[in-house]
């Protein structure tokens, strides 16, 4: 065999046939991986297992062919595929119980020289350096599952197959699994085929994702769609009849031999088969043709619709409302029910569609779409914590409900209510949970004072109603129509924006920036490094603009976060203007984002004009900034603090993290000749994060000797944050 047909495809499958019995597991199946990672997903029973194991030679192929790097494997034995450089890392583990982690490894790793040895591998996965004498049989699930994937990678083969890699991993452990096959496929030393059932796993790590059912590739599609589409995911891989899955129109299932799906006759009786009638064990032999026969249902069309609509009405509402765009009308509809649905006819008479929402809490029935009581039964303690005596406490619960019902529903395209401050504060929590992006609208008569406890971080837009909504006039009509004109245009201009742009190759990824005055060069250099490859979004860290940054991390409107300034902390820990929340870094940690972080600022203590600075700081080392801003320079305990309370953030954080520490000054104010240079006080800080930081090969601490808005500082956050964005999804991209 030439070398020019031995280097071809990593892998390349064509008309792929294997049966158990009489049962037709693989039919047809095509599937070619050039080289990298690619990801197979499915339902339980698909055939994913099955083509694992006839690339293996551990099943009987009846047809078609299976080629590595050119060369035929169909039909050859496992133990010979294995030496042409193919790694298996099987469902179910299969370890020896009574070899140690380390035996394990050592007898794998003397298999096959190459960039895998067995000190990288506890570099990888520190839990199996710690258990390394401890049996087969003695390790939890996920070690297994962790020795599992070991063993295979010590074989350093060309081709690695692997068979639900993170199934019972903690989703540390799949952040470091994850992590390990993008360096994989940008490594190109191996190319890796993955069966899995993550799709966050499976959309991360490769461009394109196959969808098998019924033993089928259905189709090939492109991981971002897949990631991004809800609805897509629920019809392809949720519940549902087989039969109804049908390529869609950018299938691109390569070679001229694919086969497409048998068509179902329109309107005649469809027959279910079920490949196994009774659950199978790993010695169960194949199923008679006679019992499966038996098995099978027949079912009609109008049977299948029936069954349908009975499903839908069980279904949670976010499905059913799936469709159009819906705005949202909302409010207390026992006192403001005509001022809404005056709203409510307003926005349904320019086209759009509308829902009727009441977040009443006297209890009274009310004309609408949802009533107050279907809302109340999303509290946590049922309809009894809302409709009670206390006003507000019925208030606070209602709004809680509220929150939990909104974020179930779909296809929310704008969200509008009018009122007081009590209709106010029942609204406003929910509408700060949706994208920002996404119009939010409050016509209150509390808008001409300080809306902060309202619109907080998200991009809500208050109206003053002039007069109290309290029924129709002159003025309220005009004031209450304009609203209803502006979320209806601004509904209208974001769904046209999105047609225009959905056909245009993802956008660039955005990056959220923090900053403040005394880190601006920093955030420029790195800006301008980063600006042809990112959308970069800069937030100024006054205690708000590091709550909007998180706001757009958990809406998914950022991919990346360089968190330069994180002074807000210093507000939040020692009684500061500019304060942070408790859940600050809690965004990044529940996204697990990319995350590179600096102690940009916390030399300073914000303060309004001199005479506001709380009398237990008299004394202290302050900087005018302006008449009207006061900076307080933190001492050497307050830093340590400070550094014990990031350290336990930063340990939560399952992302990557990398956190620099400038060693010369935290601002411009915190340099050599400046008011705030006080090297033991930063010393201090970098102390305590070092003992605190549990650093590993995701999550580590480095010292950089420059200040912050030092050239070589901002270079050095830009070659980390490149590195772990692409290391993490520099091919996700964003649905704007």
């Amino acid at each position: 065999m030439n070398e020019a047909r031995r280097t071809g495809a990593a892998l390349e499958v064509r008309g792929l046939d294997v049966y158990y019995g009489h049962s037709h597991a693989l039919q047809g199946v095509d599937l070619t991986l050039e080289s990298g990672v690619f990801s197979v997903v499915g339902r339980n029973g698909m055939g994913k297992t099955t083509l694992c194991k006839a690339i293996m030679g551990l099943v009987e192929v009846s047809g078609g062919s299976i080629r590595v790097r050119g060369e035929d494997i169909t039909r050859r034995p496992p133990a010979q595929i294995a030496r042409l450089g193919v790694g298996y890392v099987p469902q179910g583990r299969r370890l020896w119980r009574s070899l140690s982690v380390d035996e394990h490894l050592r007898l794998a790793g003397s298999m096959r020289s190459g960039a895998w040895t067995v000190e990288r591998i506890y570099d990888t996965f520190p839990r199996l350096a710690e258990r390394r004498d401890h049996g087969g049989g003695q390790l939890s699930g996920g070690e297994q599952q962790m020795l599992a994937i070991s063993r295979a990678l010590l074989t350093n083969p060309h081709l690695l197959i692997m068979d639900e890699p993170t199934e019972g991993l903690a989703p540390v452990i799949v952040a470091q699994v994850e992590e390990m096959l993008l360096r994989l496929g940008e490594d190109g030393d191996m190319s890796v085929l993955v069966i899995e059932q993550n799709i966050g796993v499976a959309t991360a790590i490769s461009r394109s994702v196959a969808i098998m059912v019924n033993g089928r590739i259905n189709r090939i599609i492109d991981s971002g769609r897949l990631a991004a589409d809800r609805e897509l995911q629920q019809r392809l891989l949720g519940v549902g009849l087989h039969a109804e899955l049908e390529p869609d129109v950018d299938v691109t299932v390569s070679g001229p031999e694919a086969k497409p799906a048998p068509a179902l006759r329109p309107g005649g009786p469809i027959r279910i088969y079920i490949s196994n009638p009774t659950p199978p064990t790993r010695w169960s032999q194949p199923v008679p043709i006679a019992r499966i026969e038996a098995a099978a249902r027949t079912r009609s069309t109008g049977v299948t619709r029936l069954e349908e609509t009975t499903r839908r009405r069980r279904e949670p509402m976010a499905v059913q409302t799936a469709g159009p765009p819906v705005v949202l009308v909302v409010g207390t509809l026992d006192t403001k029910g005509p001022e809404l649905r005056f709203i409510r006819d307003i926005i349904a008479g320019t086209g759009l569609r509308t829902r009727l929402i009441d977040v009443s809490t006297s209890g009274r029935h009310s004309s609408c779409d949802v009533s107050a009581q279907e809302i109340a039964l999303n509290h946590g303690r049922g309809g009894a914590a809302v409709f009670g005596p206390d006003r507000g406490a019925a208030v606070t619960a209602m709004a809680d409900a509220f929150v939990n019902w909104l974020r179930r529903q779909g296809n929310v395209a704008g969200v509008i209510s009018a009122g007081g401050s009590g209709a106010a504060s029942l609204v406003a929590p929910a509408m700060r949970t949706l994208p920002v992006g996404v119009p939010k609208l409050i016509i209150s008569s509390v808008a001409s004072g300080d809306v902060g406890p309202y619109v907080g971080p998200a991009d809500i837009t208050m109206m003053y109603s002039v007069t109290d909504v309290q029924g129709l006039n002159s003025i309220s009509r005009a004031v209450l129509a304009n609203g209803a004109y502006a979320l209806a245009g601004m509904v209208k201009a974001r769904v046209d924006q999105r047609a225009a742009t959905a056909h245009e190759a993802g956008s660039l990824p955005a990056v959220g920036i923090t900053m403040f005055g005394v880190t601006t060069p920093a955030v420029q250099k790195i800006a301008a490094e980063l600006r042809d490859d990112f959308e970069c979004l800069v937030f100024h860290a006054t205690g708000v603009g590091g709550r909007s940054m998180e706001k757009l991390v958990e809406s998914g409107q950022i991919a990346g976060v360089i968190d330069l300034t994180t002074t807000e902390i210093c507000d939040l820990l020692m009684g500061g203007v500019f304060p942070a929340t408790e859940d600050r870094f809690g965004a990044i940690i529940r996204s697990r984002l990319p995350y590179v972080g600096s102690v940009g600022a916390l030399d300073m203590v914000n303060f309004g004009a001199p005479d506001t600075v709380p009398e237990r700081y008299r004394g202290r080392k302050f900087h005018v900034h302006n008449p009207q801003v006061t900076l307080m320079r933190t001492t050497a305990e307050e830093n340590e603090r400070m550094g014990r309370w990031i350290g336990e953030r930063l340990n939560q954080m399952d992302g990557p993290v990398r956190f620099f520490l400038p060693e010369g000054g935290v601002s411009a104010l915190d340099a050599p000749g400046q008011p705030f240079w006080d090297p033991e006080a930063d010393a201090a800080l970098f102390r305590a994060l070092e003992r605190n930081v549990r650093q590993t090969g995701n999550r580590q601490l480095i010292r950089v000797p420059k200040n912050i808005n030092d050239p070589d500082f901002a270079a050095a956050i830009v070659s980390a944050f490149r590195t772990l964005f692409g290391r993490t999804g520099a091919r996700r991209r964003l649905a704007r």
